[in-house]
């Protein structure tokens, strides 16, 4: 009777752990909702909507491709970017996936993807003045229109210029053409895709680069979730789909090996 006792205990024990074991796993959580909540800005080639109202760009189709090797189905969710974190600790999304470069503060907060993509933090100004700012000294008097919780904010703040803190890089782009700022940092990939000739922001150019930067996607702390993007990443590298999905929005050439 003793051994069956015994015996009993320790599949309940086992039981037990193993439950706990899926509790703590994001991927099972994930799978057992059907879906995957991606927190996005809007954030053009990265994430955008199309004219008919979806979600697109490349970390928006990469994210679909993701949530299908996964079984389920991405959603979007438009954050306030400088509670990215929060937004992940309670639950509210899954994972950051929007262009975030992975500065030492996000790889503390957060479980990182590693990297697919190069970036630079690039400063916006009219194109009719843009000879006078060529060096990250030349703007050094200007109001520079950044967004609240970005790598921007954290460059232009580190060289201890003025600041004025918007919601989004998008916001950012429109106080230079409203001349409400005198310059902008944005990322490079989005100043390639929305400012100068053929663009919506045909009178604004982008001048001097103030650092070089990696991006990458972000979950709770310790997530599962991270290593399975990792094989997702790689496996999506490896078989041209990740390359096909960058030349479709023109990040081709920022692409990081995985």
């Amino acid at each position: 009777m003793k051994r069956i006792a015994a015996m009993l205990l320790a599949l309940m024990l086992c039981l037990s752990l193993a439950g706990l074991a899926e509790a703590d796993s994001d991927l099972a959580y994930v799978q057992a909702n059907g879906k995957l909540v991606v927190g996005i800005t809007d954030f053009a080639p990265m994430d955008y909507k199309d004219e008919s109202g979806e979600w697109v760009g490349f970390d928006a189709d990469m994210a679909k491709a993701f949530a299908e090797s996964l079984g389920v189905e991405a959603e979007f969710i438009e954050i306030d970017w400088d509670n990215k974190i929060m937004e992940l600790d309670n639950k509210s999304i899954d994972v950051v996936w929007n262009g975030m470069t992975l500065t030492e503060d996000v790889k503390a907060a957060m479980e990182t993807s590693n990297a697919y993509a190069n970036n630079a933090q690039v400063v916006i100004v009219p194109a009719a003045v843009a000879d006078q700012y060529q060096t990250a000294e030349s703007i050094a008097e200007l109001n520079i229109a950044v967004e609240n919780g970005s790598a921007g904010e954290e460059v232009v703040a580190e060289l201890g210029y003025t600041i004025t803190e918007v919601a989004t890089q998008a916001d950012a782009l429109m106080e230079v053409a409203a001349g409400t700022s005198d310059a902008a940092v944005i990322d490079s990939l989005m100043a390639a895709a929305m400012v100068g000739e053929g663009t919506g922001y045909a009178d604004l150019t982008y001048t001097v680069g103030l650092n070089s930067e990696e991006y990458g996607a972000g979950f709770r702390k310790g997530s599962d979730l991270a290593a399975a993007l990792n094989d997702f990443l790689k496996a999506a590298y490896d078989d041209g789909t990740m390359m096909a999905v960058a030349e479709t929005y023109g990040v081709q050439a920022a692409m990081i090996a995985q």
